[in-house]
């Protein structure tokens, strides 16, 4: 599982967050993967592109998992 960190309150969009991380190859094919329902979010499928994503959340995608953490 890999671990991404944020800083105190801070939050990332859905999409940048699968961009910056590799998973996609950018932001436009990480949205698209998005609105197909191919991504989890706390383990239910997410559909909201700009879905605020914060510390404590856990995203899957494509066999991978990310653990999002405060610095």
């Amino acid at each position: 599982m890999k671990k991404f960190h944020l800083n105190e309150r801070e939050f990332i969009e859905l999409y940048k967050l699968l961009k910056i991380e590799g998973m996609a190859a950018s932001g436009g094919e990480a949205k698209t993967f998005i609105a197909a329902g191919q991504v989890l979010v706390n383990d239910v499928i997410e559909t909201q592109k700009r879905k605020k994503i914060v510390a404590g959340d856990t995203i899957e995608f494509n066999n991978e998992k990310i653990c999002i953490q405060l610095k």
